[in-house]
C-alpha cells in the first residue's frame, strides 16, 4: 500500500464531516424552534420530541467524533506510509476504515430516529386536525337539529 490509498479517503471524510455539521445545525435549529413554540405543543408530544432530539444530539456527537477520529487516523496512516512505516500505516488505515464505518452506523441510527421524530410530529398535527374537525361536526349537528 502507498500514500495514495489513504489519500483517496480524504475527500469522502471531509464531505461526510460537512454533512454531519449540517445535521447538527439542523438539530440546533429544531431545538430553538421547539423552545419558541413550547406553549403551543401538547405536553406529551413536546416531551417525546425533546427525548428524540436528545438522542439525535448524542448520536450526532458520536458520529462526528468517529468521523474526526477516522480523518485523523487516515492522516497518521499517510504520514506513516510517507516515512516508510508500512506496517503501521496499514494498521492505522484499517482502524481509520473501522472508525469511518462506526461513524456511518451512528449516522444511519440518527436518520432512523429522525424519521421517528417526524412521525411524532405528524401524529401531533393529526391530533390538531381532529380537534378542529370535532367542533365543526357538532355545530353542523346543532344546525341540523335546529332546522328540524
Amino acid at each position: 500500500m502507498n500514500v495514495t490509498t489513504p489519500a483517496l479517503l480524504f475527500p469522502a471524510i471531509s464531505l461526510l464531516l460537512l454533512a454531519y455539521t449540517n445535521r447538527f445545525l439542523t438539530l440546533a435549529s429544531l431545538i430553538r424552534k421547539l423552545a419558541e413554540a413550547e406553549s403551543s405543543l401538547g405536553s406529551e408530544a413536546r416531551l417525546r420530541q425533546i427525548m428524540l432530539l436528545r438522542r439525535r444530539i448524542s448520536l450526532t456527537k458520536r458520529m462526528q467524533v468517529a468521523g474526526v477520529f477516522s480523518f485523523l487516523l487516515c492522516t497518521l496512516s499517510m504520514f506513516a506510509l510517507f516515512i516508510s512505516l508500512d506496517w503501521l500505516g496499514l494498521i492505522l488505515f484499517g482502524i481509520s476504515l473501522v472508525t469511518l464505518s462506526i461513524s456511518l452506523v451512528f449516522s444511519l441510527w440518527e436518520v432512523l430516529i429522525s424519521t421517528n421524530a417526524l412521525n411524532v410530529q405528524l401524529q401531533d398535527l393529526e391530533g390538531y386536525a381532529r380537534a378542529r374537525q370535532q367542533p365543526s361536526k357538532s355545530r353542523a349537528e346543532e344546525d341540523q337539529n335546529a332546522a328540524e
